[in-house]
């Protein structure tokens, strides 16, 4: 049974977002960079990510973005997320902090290299909720890959009581996904000071989120 939860939940984001009102923004200046193959690295707040594939799919077809190769953890947790996004024509690569980093770095720095995404979850997979880890810093300074925050809102949407208090909109929502600027993250940047830099514009590309979602 527990193998087919991801299909069922797959099944019913793709029904879910059929029902949404979505408001897109910060994608104009990212088209060029979808047609011209220059890599970039997404991140979203793990409470974030439950409409991340789907809307993917919607702007591979009504912009020319690209599916990124999405990081998962290792753990059953991380095999179940697997199985979920490659429902909506995603590429998983498996790995974490807590286990196969060195494999999964040099899987996303080839990806990244051959003019693909990824996507990675910074305060991922276990939290502190929306605390900026240093591994997509470490990622961009590695292959000169811009960083694109990413956020996505809905209202009205329940809250559940996890430790990242992971987001659901309800049906006919309205929803928001804002794309912020892109980052360069040089190879010498001091990689304390871009995390710090860089929670502070996902935290505020995802209350720009939330208050357009609220409007």
């Amino acid at each position: 049974m527990r193998t087919l939860v991801p299909l069922l939940v797959a099944a019913l984001v793709q029904r879910l977002g059929a029902t949404l009102r979505v408001t897109l923004s910060g994608v104009a200046p990212l088209v060029p960079l979808w047609h011209s193959r220059q890599p970039l690295i997404y991140v979203m707040w793990h409470g974030r990510t439950l409409m991340g594939p789907w809307l993917n799919a919607q702007l591979r077809a009504s912009h020319g973005a690209r599916a990124p190769r999405v990081l998962v953890s290792l753990s059953p947790n991380g095999g179940l997320m697997a199985r979920f996004v490659t429902r909506f024509g995603l590429e998983v690569v498996r790995g974490s902090s807590a286990g196969g980093a060195e494999a999964a770095v040099r899987a996303l720095a080839a990806a990244l290299a051959r003019g693909e995404d990824v996507a990675l979850v910074p305060d991922g997979p276990r939290g502190p909720r929306e605390v900026f880890k240093p591994g997509a810093i470490a990622l961009a300074a590695l292959t000169g890959a811009r960083v694109v925050p990413v956020a996505v809102a809905a209202h009205p949407a329940r809250r559940l009581p996890s430790w990242d208090e992971f987001l659901i909109p309800l049906p006919f929502a309205r929803c928001t996904a804002v794309f912020g600027e892109t980052v360069d993250v040089t190879r010498d940047a001091d990689r304390t000071r871009m995390c710090r830099e860089m929670e502070r514009l996902l935290t505020a590309v995802t209350t720009t989120a939330d208050r357009m979602a609220a409007a």
